[in-house]
C-alpha cells in the first residue's frame, strides 16, 4: 500500500509539474534540450534534494547547540562520467566560519551524513511502473 501520492501533469512544452501535499513543483528542460529553461530540470531537483536535505541536518545540529548558521554554506561538487553518462561522485563541502566551535567539526560531518535522501540512495527503494486506463 502506498503511503502518499504525487500527481504528475504536463502543463506544456517540456515542462512537467508535480503536485504533492498542496504544493506545485515545476520542472523544465534547459534550452539546449528543447525546454525554456524557466525552472530546474528534474535532475537539478535531484541534486538540490541532496544538498538541501544535508543542509537541513546541518541547520538542526546548529540550532540545537545555538550555533549561528548565517555564515555556514554547503557546496556540492559533482563528478560526471561521460562514458556512463551519469554522476559517479558528489562531494559536499561544509564551509564553516572560523567562529564555528572546533569540538563540533567531526560531529557535524556525522550529522550531515545522516541525510535521508543520501540514505535512500545507499539502499534505494524498488521503483515499479505500471499503466492504467479508464
Amino acid at each position: 500500500m502506498l503511503a502518499s501520492m504525487m500527481e504528475i501533469a504536463f502543463p506544456g512544452g517540456q515542462k512537467v509539474e508535480a503536485n504533492y501535499n498542496g504544493l506545485k513543483i515545476l520542472t523544465d528542460q534547459p534550452k539546449q534540450d528543447g525546454g525554456e529553461g524557466k525552472a530546474p530540470s528534474p535532475f537539478d531537483l535531484f541534486i538540490a534534494s541532496i544538498g538541501t536535505c544535508t543542509g537541513y541536518y546541518v541547520l538542526k545540529f546548529c540550532e540545537q547547540r545555538k550555533i549561528p548558521t548565517k555564515d555556514i554554506k554547503l557546496y556540492l561538487h559533482e563528478e560526471w562520467n561521460p562514458t556512463l553518462r551519469r554522476i559517479t561522485r558528489i562531494k559536499i563541502t561544509i564551509d564553516l566560519p572560523s567562529t564555528f566551535p572546533k569540538k563540533y567539526i567531526e560531529a557535524i560531518i556525522r550529522v550531515a551524513e545522516q541525510c535521508s535522501v543520501k540514505r535512500h540512495l545507499t539502499a534505494p527503494p524498488e521503483i515499479t511502473i505500471e499503466t492504467k486506463t479508464d
